[in-house]
């Protein structure tokens, strides 16, 4: 079983553990054994999701935009949580891109959907501010077919 992520990067710290336990609910049963988790491992939603399918001993696989994502869009208090999830993936695919940008996540999100069988959404149903935002990803995927599973549990909120 090979599930995508989607969801927020900017979810604020108190938001974090309730997403966590909602993702947890929606894997725990989820082929045991054989989970494999697809991730492009930005802050937020998508560490939270990687950290859980890590705990249930699921594989992680890590879709990177460019070859420039950890030097320009990793920040510093995010370093070691990141580096820490990188070293744990079982495989790191990095887009042909030099810089990330929004072309680059957007194609890190397609080639994440092109690879998954359903889709958990860290998404508090709020249209994308930009090309490639979560609720554009959620659209992708609904286009293919893919069930996506909605998570945002009472009291989440954004910085």
């Amino acid at each position: 079983m090979r599930i995508g992520v989607t969801g927020h990067s900017n979810l604020t710290a108190d938001s974090e553990p309730p997403i966590a336990e909602a993702i947890r609910e929606l894997l725990r049963d989820r082929a045991p054994g054989s989970l494999v988790g697809v991730t492009c491992l930005a802050r937020g939603a998508d560490q939270v999701f990687a950290e859980v399918v890590l705990e249930l001993a699921g594989a992680v696989e890590v879709v990177l935009p460019a070859t420039d994502y950890r030097a320009r869009k990793v920040k510093p208090d995010n370093a070691a949580k990141f580096d820490r999830l990188l070293s744990q993936a079982s495989s790191v695919h990095t887009m042909p891109f030099d810089t990330s940008d929004s072309a680059a996540y957007l194609a890190a999100s397609e080639h994440l959907l092109d690879g998954v069988d359903e889709v958990i959404a860290v998404w508090d149903g709020r249209p994308a501010a930009g090309s490639g935002g979560t609720a554009d990803v959620v659209i992708a995927a609904q286009q293919r077919g893919l069930p996506v599973n909605v998570v945002w549990p009472a009291g989440a909120s954004r910085a």
